[in-house]
């Protein structure tokens, strides 16, 4: 197993849990290709090449609304979460190839579904990584690679743990744990679907297709900060 992070301490925590004998772990910024490089390839001459299953977790996110936070804040993002996941699959399909099986299992969100208000370039990466996925569900199926993404709603993580007064998570709450979700990646690395969209989400996807037309209403309802939503409606 590679556990790989920016954070150094988080990483060695983790390790210590798993068991040093058990894994193989290293700093990596995803943002950084070159970082990204170097550590795929360390962690290839540990496993003699193979690398069975690739979860890209890697992810940042900023809560407010677009015009009030720097660019720079919004570009960081793109960097992470978009950027970053894309150097680490790009960087490992080589030994994907040749590990029959292989799987990439990518991070996204239920923001991809529909942009969400105070987070909307976060939406927009996730939206970008889930359209990525379904590319490269395709692209790569002549390798035998098979790519999915999972798409939670909020997780109970530090993440989170500040913005406790953002309206959509007042609304929504934030009840799934991060083992919850591990046990969907579990999942993923051993069934053949596309998309997994984890508690509300599923709600959220089968509203949003039987009733198209409300939309955009109900994401205003739920997510837009409460001055604004009655200065706009």
């Amino acid at each position: 197993m590679g556990i790989f992070d920016v954070n150094d301490a988080g990483v060695k925590t983790l390790a210590a849990e798993i068991g040093t004998e058990n894994c193989f772990s290293g700093i990596m910024d995803v943002a950084d290709p070159q970082s990204v490089c170097r550590q795929v390839a360390a962690f290839s001459r540990r496993t003699s090449g193979r690398m069975d299953v690739l979860v890209n977790n890697a992810g940042i996110l900023n809560f407010g609304l677009f015009e009030t936070l720097p660019l720079e804040t919004h570009f960081k993002q793109v960097d992470v979460n978009f950027k970053g996941s894309l150097a680490v699959m790009h960087a490992a399909i080589p030994f994907l190839k040749q590990t029959p099986g292989a799987r990439i299992i990518n991070m996204s969100s239920v923001s991809s579904v529909f942009g969400v208000p105070d987070l909307s370039v976060y939406a927009a990466t996730k939206h970008a990584l889930s359209a990525m996925t379904e590319a490269l569900n395709i692209e790569l199926e002549k390798h035998g690679i098979f790519v999915c993404d999972i798409r939670p709603p909020y997780v109970k993580t530090p993440l989170l743990a500040a913005e406790a007064s953002v309206r959509s998570i007042r609304t929504l709450g934030v009840h799934l744990r991060p083992e919850q979700v591990a046990r969907v990646v579990w999942q993923a690395a051993h069934r053949k679907k596309l998309h997994w969209n984890i508690s509300t989400t599923r709600l959220v996807a089968v509203f949003f297709h039987i009733m198209p037309f409300a939309v955009r209403r109900a994401m205003k309802i739920l997510a837009m900060p409460r001055d604004e939503f009655r200065n706009k409606t």
